[in-house]
């Protein structure tokens, strides 16, 4: 009887905790799974940039004008985009203004036709694992620009700060590495695929080299000009909702792109898609390189934060290293190796800083709201 009494709260206390470490270990696994989908995600990412650069690499090949596959790709993107902001942010999105519309226009600008036109004209003179590697120098060339623009703060004096300067020091470096010298090269597998060759317009890999200072200074600004969108998005997100304003870049990049590649293409035979790699390749830029891939990953930056989606583009220069050689039989030197790895390393350095900023900031923000609530 008395044992009876006495096991009825114990059984209570042990299923209670059985049920809590349930609930404990079961938040765990969502957390985990969450973290996953976040992770396959951004790796789907890296895989679909990737395959950008192949296509773009291929449509050049068969003679089709890199400032065409770019206006294509934002004439498509914007007619697509612009009727679904239409749609689901009716009701949520603001009064245009003339100082958003200038924000836009700067978006399409920087962040499409001008950073677009010197990608792809990088990326013909050089090649796909080149260019991957430079744009590894968005996240170090935002950080410079922020500290020049005063949004940002050098904290030199910090650990996260030293951590940032030393991250682009190594980031400029890595840049240079690549540019400059090239190796040895690095023999690993030989698949003797080159589809390159397949082109009437086609060149030999060898000359991917041959202007290969100039494509290092459009692949830089063209990272630079990446930077300078990112800080423009980053105003123009608080006041404008994210279908609108992609929507709104993707128009002004439009007309922008047509603009002016119709100045200096108005040859309409150069402009015709054929059923051939060209018209493969804008249906895959638009489709898979645009629609698809940006809400993936405005949904990751959304869940995890820019930091989260930055340190996974590091991803697309080994794909892009290993396709393109297995692909397009480009030649991998010892160059390009070392100047990736520091690349890396300085882009990973950057990244830390900049997380243990906003952790400190956080921290700080959280203080002064319990002190202010005290008083």
């Amino acid at each position: 009887m008395d044992s009876f009494f006495f096991s009825v709260p114990i059984n209570r206390r042990l299923t209670g905790l059985i049920s809590s470490e349930h609930l404990k270990m079961g938040g765990k696994l969502n957390e985990v799974v969450e973290s996953l989908k976040s992770a396959m995600a951004m790796v789907l990412v890296q895989a679909i940039l990737t395959g950008v650069n192949i296509f773009y690499k291929l449509a050049k090949n068969d003679g089709m004008e890199p400032m065409i596959a770019v206006a294509y790709r934002y004439i498509f993107a914007a007619a697509v985009i612009a009727p679904l902001a239409l749609i689901l942010e009716r009701n949520s999105r603001p009064r245009m203004t003339w100082m958003v519309f200038f924000q836009g226009f700067c978006s399409g600008l920087f962040g499409a036709s001008l950073m677009q036109n010197l990608f792809m004209e990088s990326l013909a003179l050089t090649s796909a694992t080149f260019v991957s590697a430079m744009a590894n120098l968005v996240p170090v060339m935002t950080f410079i620009l922020a500290i020049i623009l005063r949004v940002d703060k050098l904290a030199i004096h910090t650990s996260w700060g030293k951590a940032r300067i030393l991250g682009a020091i190594l980031s400029i470096g890595g840049a240079m590495i690549v540019t400059f010298y090239k190796g040895i090269e690095i023999k690993i597998w030989t698949t003797h695929i080159n589809l390159l060759n397949h082109g009437g317009n086609g060149t030999a890999p060898q000359q991917a080299y041959a202007s290969q200072g100039l494509g290092a200074a459009l692949a830089a600004s063209s990272s630079l000009s990446s930077a300078i969108w990112l800080i423009i998005q980053a105003r123009m997100s608080k006041v404008y909702p994210p279908y609108s304003s992609s929507a709104l870049m993707f128009v002004c990049g439009a007309l922008q792109c047509a603009v002016w590649a119709l100045c200096r293409k108005r040859d309409w035979a150069m402009w015709r898609l054929g059923w051939n790699i060209r018209l493969l390749a804008v249906i895959y830029l638009v489709v898979i390189g645009t629609i698809v891939m940006i809400p993936v990953m405005a949904w990751t930056s959304r869940v995890k934060g820019p930091i989260f989606v930055s340190s996974f583009f590091p991803l697309m220069l080994i794909m892009s290293a290993v396709s393109s050689s297995l692909l397009l039989d480009e030649k991998l030197h010892l160059g390009s190796v070392i100047g990736g790895v520091l690349i890396i390393i300085g882009l990973y350095a950057v990244l830390w800083g900049q997380a243990k900023e906003r952790k400190k900031t956080a921290q700080h923000d959280g203080h002064s709201k319990a002190s202010t609530v005290k008083k």
